[in-house]
Order: C-alpha cells, then sequence, then structure tokens
C-alpha cells in the first residue's frame, strides 16, 4: 500500500487524484504547510527539497509530481493512462509531462511568491511577467487540443491531462483563469466529471472549483 505525504490542494493533489483514478490502496499523511511541517528534520528526511508530494513506494520515499505519475501510470496499466514505453504515443506523452513541469508548473511559484525572484521592490513586475508566459501557455496547450484532442495525447486521458488540470485549476483566482480557453476548459470538464474528481474533493476538504 502506499503513503501519501499531502497538503489539500497543492501538487500532491494530482498524485492524490491518481492513486483514486487507479484504484489503488493508500495512506494519507496531512503536511501542515501553515505550520511549516514540510520543513521539520523528519519529513526533509523524507523530501530534501521540503515540500509535498511524497510517496512512499514499497517503503521508500519518492517526490516530484511528474515522477511519481509516470511511475504509478507506468506501474499500473489499468485503467491506462500512459502510452507503452517504446509506442508511438510515449513521445509526446513524455513531452507533455516534462512541459508541465519544467515549463508551466513553476510560473505558479513566481505568482505566488512574487519576492523570490526579484526582491519586494518587484513585486508587480514579477507577478506580471508569470501572469504573462501562464497565458502563453495556456495558447499554447490550447492550440494542441484544437489541433489534435480533446486530451493533450488525442482520443484518450493520460495522467498528463490529471496534471494539467490540478494546474488549471491553481489559476482559478487569477486575472484570467485556465478556463477562458475553450478547449482547455472542455478537457477540465470532461476530467471532473470522474468519479475520482468527487472523492479527491471530499478527501481534500476543497471546495473552489468543483
Amino acid at each position: 500500500m502506499y503513503t501519501l505525504y499531502y497538503a489539500p490542494g497543492a501538487a500532491s493533489m494530482v498524485v492524490h487524484w491518481l492513486l483514486l483514478e487507479l484504484g489503488q490502496p493508500h495512506e494519507l499523511r496531512l503536511v501542515d504547510t501553515g505550520k511549516g511541517e514540510q520543513k521539520t528534520p523528519q519529513y526533509l528526511a523524507l523530501n530534501p527539497n521540503g515540500v509535498v508530494p511524497t510517496l512512499l513506494v514499497d517503503g521508500a520515499p519518492m517526490f516530484e509530481a511528474a515522477a511519481i505519475l509516470m511511475h504509478l501510470a507506468d506501474t499500473h496499466a489499468e485503467p491506462a493512462l500512459a502510452p507503452k514505453v517504446g509506442s508511438a504515443g510515449r513521445r509526446g506523452y513524455t513531452q507533455w509531462m516534462f512541459h508541465l513541469a519544467n515549463a508551466v508548473q513553476p510560473l505558479f511559484r513566481q505568482w505566488w511568491y512574487p519576492h523570490e525572484p526579484a526582491g519586494e521592490a518587484n513585486i508587480e513586475l514579477v507577478k506580471q511577467s508569470a501572469a504573462m508566459r501562464i497565458g502563453a501557455a495556456w495558447d499554447r496547450i490550447d492550440a494542441q487540443l484544437a489541433a489534435n484532442g480533446p486530451y493533450l495525447l488525442g482520443e484518450a486521458a493520460s495522467a498528463a491531462d490529471f496534471y494539467m488540470v490540478m494546474l488549471m485549476r491553481w489559476s482559478r483566482n487569477m486575472p484570467r483563469p485556465a478556463t477562458d480557453w475553450p478547449h482547455l476548459s472542455a478537457l477540465a470538464q470532461r476530467l471532473k466529471v470522474r468519479a475520482s474528481f468527487a472523492q479527491l474533493c471530499e478527501r481534500e476538504g476543497l471546495t473552489e472549483w468543483v
């Protein structure tokens, strides 16, 4: 059985969601980030980055949400949420997973913590830049869905779509949320009607964007 260290609505959310979608038994351990529990020596021994998620796999800790998603989707083939290694679809799947992890998710940290990259004096400039770049990412992804959708890889949902919907949720209070893009909005609705999403929101106590 897996053990997931999580904080409601944080990057651990998509790992929790995939565990539910895959029907995998798991235990949840809440990390109170408001109290700084992610920075305690006990937690840092599991995840030296001091963030969630951390997933215990056969008792060994694994971190980085995208990596955990890829591991879970490859390990549990039913329902199929990742193209098989060596298949025609695997290249695109890997590309989008890395794009979301490297080019989209980090921008949200700049939006939420704009003092980190450039100091207090430049908060508004950093937020403006982050919002512009997040919008450009939604432009790219919406165009991909328009041309090749309804999912990132075509006709079938993959772990990359679950990951993207979590990032879309993070934009809900931005001046222009991801749901302003029509193909992104349609994809989110397809995933949000799944039973696993309702279960996720109930277990994490999420009441926004449900």
